[in-house]
């Protein structure tokens, strides 16, 4: 027998700024039953749905994540990433959105067990999965651009 073929889907990532220009970031817990990143920083989002539109996805997957509503604003980064989620691989294109905050107060889902409003200028000082890092870096030059 050969490799299983791998599973392709679509994660739909969430670049947050709030009123104050920070981003929001989230740390993966080891109670998530897919985790490949446990204890790791990244940013809300995650797989959408068969059927399911991007927006709807986002809107979803940060709500469950972390309590919030947002107003996506403009796509800033794509990426993929190739995780064996459960014994299965996967390929995983990566779609990220800046979006900005809606009032409300964050409630995490049992897959992290902290958040932080970062400086985007300072990710380097915390422990950000690889693809959602270079997502901020590009969301900061970006942001160096248009000033």
């Amino acid at each position: 027998m050969g490799q299983p073929t791998p599973v392709l889907r679509v994660a739909a990532k969430a670049i947050i700024v709030n009123e104050k220009g920070q981003i929001l970031i989230v740390r993966e817990a080891p109670t998530y039953g897919d985790g490949t990143n446990i204890g790791h920083f990244g940013v809300p989002g995650g797989r959408i749905e068969l059927g399911e539109s991007y927006g709807d996805g986002l809107s979803r997957e940060v709500s469950e994540e972390v309590g919030l509503d947002i107003d996506p604003q403009y796509p800033v980064f794509v990426d993929e990433w190739h995780p064996t989620i459960k014994d299965q691989p996967h390929q995983i294109i990566g779609i990220y959105m800046v979006c900005q905050a809606k009032p409300g107060t964050i409630r995490l889902s049992e897959e992290h067990d902290q958040f932080k409003w970062i400086d985007p200028k300072q990710r380097s000082s915390y422990d950000i999965m690889e693809h959602d890092w270079q997502a901020i870096d590009s969301y900061n030059k970006r942001q160096v651009t248009n000033k």
